[in-house]
């Protein structure tokens, strides 16, 4: 057919280019403009036998993000690694079994403290009855509860404790001290002091509540095991304060009494304003060598 262009209709505005030439675009004016142009070069270069389009360029390669500093925080919506934090610190195995078996320790002791507090303080059970030894032992004397869950029982008595000794003169008489007033001792340590010592507070009433619960109060006799070591505890805390010798002279006996006042109600209650002290007095103690053995006299 010869090298002459061959053309049909095409669509509006352009032109159908035959194999061995090419004719004009135009634009949608049908004329040709810089589009034409551009078109036109590039079927020129692909008669004059190119036939391998240009190569692609590759997509340039991501730049690696920097290293967070320590001590920097994490951006937002992005999750550590496991075992990291946010600043970049990783925990060794090792740490990590340390912090969860402390974790553990920590929950067991809160878990213990609690039931054997609650123990202590609600009705007697099966479980408070079987364990009740290891319960006193744990909760006696720091965590010591003076009420009951669901029956609450207040005291209704000032009960102050009181205690006199008898000495040995050189020349072979006894002399007898007035009544020593060991509750009061305590109150005085413990008023207008913001952290008053446990000790102050509780061990003397405790003692005192030991010995009443373990001995006949009519006649003083000993109602088990518990009478004998009650009766050396109300020894030792007496001895502790006063020491081995009154006024110069040894100590060779001791005894004591608890003085109970009413507490008062308001005027309302019919109560009496003022209250009457009863006096429940011991028997004398002899005291020897033994009985000072650890207390630092």
């Amino acid at each position: 057919m010869g090298r002459e262009a061959l053309s049909r209709p095409g669509p509006r505005g352009s032109a159908v280019t035959g194999r061995t030439g090419s004719v004009p675009f135009s634009g949608p004016t049908g004329r040709s403009g810089p589009g034409g142009a551009a078109k036109r070069g590039h079927m020129a270069e692909h008669d004059s036998g190119t036939t391998d389009p240009a190569p692609i360029p590759a997509p340039p390669e991501p730049e690696p993000e920097p290293e967070p500093e320590p001590g920097a925080e994490a951006e937002p919506g992005v999750d550590p690694e496991p075992g990291s934090v946010a600043g970049g610190r990783r925990w060794s195995p090792v740490s990590r079994v340390v912090l969860g078996l402390a974790a553990v320790v920590l929950g067991c002791a809160t878990a213990w403290h609690l039931a054997a507090v609650f123990l202590t303080v609600a009705p007697a059970n099966t479980l408070s009855q079987r364990y009740q030894s290891q319960i006193d032992a744990y909760v006696y004397p720091e965590f010591e509860q003076n009420w009951e869950l669901f029956a609450p029982n207040p005291l209704q008595f000032d009960i102050a404790v009181e205690v006199r000794v008898r000495t040995l003169r050189p020349d072979g008489d006894s002399l007898q001290s007035g009544w020593i007033n060991l509750t009061a001792q305590d109150l005085a340590r413990i008023r207008d002091n913001p952290a008053p010592s446990h000790a102050d507070q509780n061990l003397l009433r405790r003692a005192w509540d030991y010995y009443t619960s373990w001995h006949d109060q009519s006649d003083g006799t000993s109602l088990g095991y518990g009478g004998p070591l009650s009766q050396e505890y109300l020894t030792r805390i007496a001895l502790q304060r006063i020491g081995r010798d009154w006024n110069g002279n040894p100590v060779t006996d001791l005894q004591f009494r608890s003085a109970s006042s009413p507490v008062t109600g308001p005027a309302w209650t019919g109560a009496p304003r003022t209250a009457t002290t009863s006096y429940h007095q011991l028997s004398w103690w002899p005291v020897n060598a033994d009985d000072y053995q650890g207390l630092g006299r």
